[in-house]
């Protein structure tokens, strides 16, 4: 029996990365939320005995991020000696060592980084970009922006903001929406319509503002723009108010982002409450439940379309059997050595091993407290 190589060194590090503006959207113009600043993140470096390394990543957005470090500081003596091929027996562990506060939001999440490193350490240790390891369907994924489309953003920084990101090669456009004025949300909309023109895809985002009898009437005025989909029009926990919607209109609805475990996105396909799913690896424990999730949405012939950190969720859209989306967010590109690439509307996997990523300087320069276990390599 051969001898397997074992984890020996975990090192977990703290960044916070600063927005170059405050970012708001419908939750912060209804005054649920303040301003977006930063987003916390949270690195998990992993080293075996053999000199293997892999590197996961999860995050938070305006609190949770230190609870995330701490949770994961607590876990990790519970990695080392481990065999880090056994990744789902790694994850159960993990989970249910911290159940007594749940096995989904913050315990999960963090659970999540340590999750990411281990499947990039056996990609990496394959020789393998992490999508063509867990069997591509695709070397490219349609992608859209969302970065540039937020409602703090005049109308007309708006409409220049949609036209770089198609100029850019960007195949799709995603604008927020919720504002409390509902004319001024189709009067933006029309705007970068206009500009764009009816052959590029167009999406919206209402981040949960909208009551039921709003959702009906928005989702019946905004018919007449073609839109891909009408994102997160209700509460993220109303499944029943989204079948209902969902059924009601031409547009397909997509919901899913703010979930944070299967057993949640599994209500919403119980119910048909989404016709597009959009699931985060980081936000439901990492790319192991992702892959759980992915095959019950591919049994119900979803589109798929994983929300934030592309440089996770390109590999995974790569892998889904139907044409996914990937989402385009420059945010966290400071954080890492390499760039994505982007030809004719869709972002190119990587061919470096594993996600392909390496933490730059200046991701460096934004850690904020580091913790490691084990011996270093």
């Amino acid at each position: 029996m051969t001898k397997s190589d074992t984890i020996t060194w975990i090192r977990l590090s703290a960044v916070r990365l600063p927005l170059p503006v405050p970012v708001s959207d419908a939750k912060v113009l209804t005054g649920r939320q303040r301003p977006m600043t930063e987003v916390a993140l949270l690195f998990a470096d992993i080293a075996t005995a053999e000199g293997h390394r892999g590197i996961g990543l999860t995050y938070s957005k305006r609190a949770g991020g230190p609870g995330q470090f701490a949770h994961a500081r607590e876990l990790a003596p519970a990695l080392l000696g481990e065999d880090p091929s056994d990744i789902g027996r790694i994850w159960t562990k993990l989970v249910w060592a911290g159940a007594s506060v749940g096995r989904s939001g913050l315990a999960t999440q963090a659970v999540a980084a340590y999750d990411i490193a281990l499947w990039d350490l056996k990609a990496r240790r394959a020789g393998l970009p992490l999508a063509k390891l867990l069997g591509a369907h695709r070397d490219s994924v349609r992608c859209y922006n969302t970065s540039g489309g937020f409602l703090h953003a005049p109308v007309g920084e708006l409409v220049e903001n949609a036209s770089a990101a198609v100029a850019r090669g960007i195949g799709g456009v995603k604008i927020k929406v919720g504002h409390p004025d509902p004319r001024e949300d189709l009067r933006r909309l029309t705007a970068v319509r206009e500009r764009l023109g009816d052959g590029v895809p167009l999406m919206v985002d209402a981040n949960q503002q909208w009551d039921r009898p709003t959702a009906r009437r928005m989702g019946r005025a905004l018919e007449e723009f073609g839109l891909v989909w009408i994102e997160e029009p209700l509460d993220a926990y109303d499944a029943a108010g989204h079948a209902e919607l969902a059924a009601a209109l031409d547009t397909p609805v997509a919901t899913g982002e703010m979930l944070a475990s299967v057993a949640e996105h599994r209500e919403l396909m119980r119910l048909g409450a989404a016709d597009v799913l959009q699931p985060d690896a980081p936000r439901i424990g990492g790319i192991t439940p992702f892959l759980q999730l992915a095959a019950l949405a591919d049994l119900d012939h979803l589109q798929l379309a994983p929300h934030f950190a592309m440089e996770i969720h390109l590999h995974l859209a790569a892998a889904y059997p139907a044409e996914p989306w990937v989402e385009h967010f420059d945010w966290l590109e400071p954080l890492f050595e390499e760039r994505l690439s982007i030809e004719d509307g869709r972002m190119l996997v990587p061919g470096r091993p594993g996600l392909g990523i390496t933490l730059s300087e200046q991701a460096h320069a934004w850690t904020t407290e580091v913790f490691e276990a084990g011996v270093a390599p």
